[in-house]
């Protein structure tokens, strides 16, 4: 089993969201990154588990967790013209981008922030925390998991 973490705008489709779908799943679609796109298709697996992380908000940072529940698909929101991650160069014979599906396993006691995850040393070569990297989908070490979910 590998470990995932995956970020979301909260005011986009945050953990609360996740907690309200049926069955608590939902596709984890409109990816649009090359090197994110890879992972979903190709490394992601069925079992994984994920951090679903608030970005791009007043206090990003880990809000819970999440399994993967099926493995890299064509996101079909890149075919169709009147959604917003609509890819005209995407076609379904030979699909530009890829989704998983998330099912939410907890929702963490409280938010694990990124300025807290930065003044920890063992955190230091966590992906997250490396300047510039804006990945939406990136690894997760399990030593890594492990210490942050010791911090909740």
């Amino acid at each position: 089993m590998n470990h995932w973490l995956m970020k979301s705008e909260p005011d986009v489709f945050g953990i609360e969201d996740l907690v309200k779908r049926p069955g608590k799943t939902e596709p984890w679609d409109g990816v649009r990154n090359y090197q994110a796109r890879n992972m979903m298709r190709d490394d992601i697996k069925k079992g994984d588990l994920a951090f679903l992380y608030h970005s791009n908000c007043k206090e990003p940072g880990i809000a819970g967790t999440m399994k993967i529940v099926r493995e890299g698909y064509p996101d079909h929101t890149a075919f169709d013209a009147k959604q917003k991650y609509f890819d005209p160069k995407s076609d379904p014979e030979n699909p530009r981008w890829y989704m998983v599906d998330v099912r939410h396993v907890r929702t963490l006691k409280r938010i694990i922030t990124l300025s807290e995850l930065k003044t920890h040393d063992e955190l230091s070569e966590l992906a997250l925390l490396r300047r510039g990297n804006r990945l939406s989908v990136m690894p997760i070490s399990k030593t890594h998991w492990d210490f942050i979910l010791s911090l909740e």
